[in-house]
């Protein structure tokens, strides 16, 4: 299985620098559609309920102090990625690479799985979190966005 790490490798060496928080983002959006589309996870790694949306712990240990990344700064082996889980980055990449970090951030405050974690934690807007975002609530609202988009709905 791939990791969070491999991912983001795979995304850089793809769409070149990019923010720090912007790799997280489009790691977590890549998750989610691959867990809607695959019914499986493309990495073992956890995503938090962060006061900027979703993070990866694994991930932010790999970049922290770093606001700009550019490939080759996360090290991975994109050779751990079959042809299934490069398909869903890609076609994540496709639909949300043109996104800033603050655009992608200000989604994902809107969305289920990070409003859910948010409020198990108890935590107010800006107040850290290590709350886990739950596999379950993440599949079901991707589910969900892919339905819409097949429906020809607004997702």
């Amino acid at each position: 299985m791939a990791h969070v790490q491999d991912v983001a490798a795979y995304i850089l060496s793809k769409l070149g620098s990019m923010t720090a928080m912007k790799l997280q983002k489009l790691c977590y959006y890549a998750y989610g559609y691959h867990l809607a589309w695959e019914e499986r996870r493309l990495f073992p790694e956890r995503f938090e309920a962060w006061a900027n949306g979703p993070v990866s712990k694994d991930l932010y240990g790999k970049h922290r102090g770093r606001f700009q990344l550019n490939p080759g700064d996360i090290t991975g082996d994109l050779s751990a990625l079959d042809e299934g889980e490069q398909e869903s980055i890609d076609l994540v990449l496709a639909s949300y690479g043109q996104f800033g970090a603050n655009q992608l951030s200000q989604m994902t405050h809107q969305e289920k799985p990070w409003v859910c974690a948010r409020l198990r934690a108890g935590v107010a807007p800006m107040q850290r979190s290590d709350e886990p975002l739950l596999d379950s609530e993440i599949f079901e609202f991707f589910d969900a966005m892919l339905a819409a988009r097949a429906n020809g709905e607004e997702g």
